[in-house]
């Protein structure tokens, strides 16, 4: 299975001075772990996930202040929707992250995450053990 059949096609996109609750505010109403962040003046596409966000309120830091571009991860790893899923579950693990922006010509048309890979993985998984011999 590939990465294609996994992520999610529908992509949140702020910008770098969205507040860090705007930001939250926007994830939670469409219940997704992670946005995309573009800012040109910072090398083009990054992500804020919720961890990033959790670990600014967690330092005591004010989410209606903290700007996104203060929070974004710059150094993205990206993935291309023809990988397989092993692949992207390779690079996150390598990583440490949980999410993947996926770029295909260049533009972010997706987002893969842990939770994507399972979905995908748990139907396969149940389906051959319960077609293995016993």
């Amino acid at each position: 299975m590939l990465v294609r059949d996994a992520m999610s096609t529908v992509v949140l996109t702020i910008g770098p001075d969205h507040t860090l609750r705007q930001a939250a505010a926007l994830m939670s109403a469409r219940r997704i772990g992670a946005a995309v962040v573009l800012d040109p003046d910072a090398g083009g596409i990054g992500i804020l996930t919720e961890r990033d966000i959790l670990n600014s309120v967690g330092l005591g830091q004010n989410p209606d202040t903290e700007r996104t571009h203060a929070h974004t991860t710059n150094d993205v790893v990206f993935a291309s929707p023809s990988w397989t899923l092993e692949e992207a579950a390779h690079a996150m693990a390598h990583g440490g992250f949980r999410h993947l922006i996926v770029l295909d010509d260049g533009e972010p048309t997706g987002i893969v995450s842990v939770r994507d890979i399972i979905r995908c993985w748990a139907p396969i998984r149940r389906a051959a053990r319960e077609h293995a011999p016993a």
